[in-house]
């Protein structure tokens, strides 16, 4: 199974999750943002942990956590653990009985459904490293939904993404700018 494959699957089984399941699903999401071709261990989680928090949690924890082996998480735990993989505390807990994500109208769960596009995307065009690694970028932006709506209000300001790609990316012509009819690269 590919991994944009993978990925669908746990998309659209995010139906009544365990915490174990979910903690293993946010590894594989976080290995796909940081550009693995496979999961992060536990081992790997709590080194980052570690490197990037300044905090630690052990991987003997982890692993009775998503074995099904405790059953809970601590609040130190979950709120280490949401910061890291930068999702709300909540989603850290079991699902209820019945619970559907379609039936949220919470902007966090259209944040995650949208992350979860966008790194859908980045599997898919994983060959064009810019591309991809943009939208990886947009993904682990903590607000993507803001990021993509600024694009758009760029985008609809005729020639400034190109002035902003020559600021941002200064260097020989971009290929955006030689596309430019020479009337306009003048007045820049």
């Amino acid at each position: 199974m590919t991994d944009y494959c993978k990925s669908q699957y746990y998309y659209n089984d995010l139906q009544y999750m365990k915490l174990g399941e979910k903690l293993r699903y946010l590894r594989e999401i976080e290995a796909t943002l940081r550009g693995r071709d496979r999961e992060l261990s536990q081992s790997e989680v709590v080194r980052l942990i570690k490197k990037e928090l300044g905090e630690t949690i052990s991987q003997a924890y982890l692993s009775q956590i998503e074995s099904g082996a405790r059953p809970h998480l601590t609040n130190s735990s979950r709120m280490l653990l949401a910061r890291f993989y930068k999702v709300h505390p909540g989603y850290l807990v079991d699902d209820p009985e019945g619970y559907q994500e379609e039936l949220v109208s919470d902007l966090g769960a259209l944040e995650d459904k949208l992350d979860l596009w966008l790194i859908n995307g980045a599997e898919r065009f994983r060959q064009d490293t810019e591309l991809c690694q943009a939208l990886l970028n947009v993904a682990r932006h903590r607000n993507s939904r803001m990021c993509l709506v600024l694009l758009g209000e760029i985008l609809d300001n005729p020639g400034l993404a190109e002035r902003l790609l020559q600021v941002l990316q200064p260097g020989p012509a971009t290929a955006a700018e030689e596309a430019l009819p020479k009337s306009r690269r003048r007045s820049q």
